[in-house]
């Protein structure tokens, strides 16, 4: 939402008018800036990790998809301006990652380790107009191999479905080990009766 009223501001500061209303269009639009650096920076502070990408043609409803798709699993998607993350990522643990904002950028951050990258590979198999660049995990700068990597392990979620899985196994081995003598002794119990009755 912003971001239209950030263009509609631009768009009515390029067609002219009187030089205080240009002026008063300048002061927004460093406000806003101002404010979309403060924005980013606090993001990039508080993120484990940031995925950078291009994207180049996608539609309204391609970008509404995977913003959804990175709300889903707790990250963020953003189309930002170069210069202006640039400027956001002074000061964080991802400052050196401002070489990959080239070109068509987006930014994902995302406070799990995995979530951002994983979601970002998977839409990037169905669609081409998304294409990852690089990232960062705890400060580290990765490369796009690396955040495909990143990608393809596991998620929180799943480790966690392994970890149940393994630990009720032995518990359901036990129970059968418990239960298997059991049932066979009262078979043999039973069998006995039978001999006496």
């Amino acid at each position: 939402m912003n971001a239209r009223v950030f263009m509609v501001h631009s768009c009515s500061g390029e067609t002219g008018g009187n030089s205080s209303h240009n002026d008063g269009e300048d002061q927004m639009n460093r406000t806003e800036k101002a404010e979309l650096i403060e924005t980013l920076n606090s993001a990039f502070g508080a993120a484990t990790s940031v995925v950078v990408t291009h994207q180049t043609g996608m539609t309204v409803a391609e970008s509404g998809e995977l913003r959804q798709k990175m709300r889903d699993v707790g990250a963020t998607y953003k189309v930002t301006k170069n210069r202006v993350t640039k400027l956001a990522l002074q000061g964080t643990p991802f400052e050196d990652l401002a070489e990959f904002f080239t070109g068509p950028t987006a930014v994902s951050t995302s406070s799990d380790a995995i979530a951002a990258a994983k979601t970002i590979f998977e839409f990037t198999k169905t669609n081409d107009k998304v294409s990852i660049v690089g990232g960062g995990l705890d400060g580290k700068i990765l490369s796009k191999e690396e955040v495909i990597e990143l990608a393809k392990l596991p998620s929180l979620d799943e480790l966690r479905g392994k970890i149940v899985g393994l630990l009720q196994a032995p518990a359901g081995k036990v129970a059968g080990v418990i239960a298997a003598p059991g049932g066979g002794l009262a078979r043999v119990i039973k069998a006995r009766a039978d001999q006496l009755g």
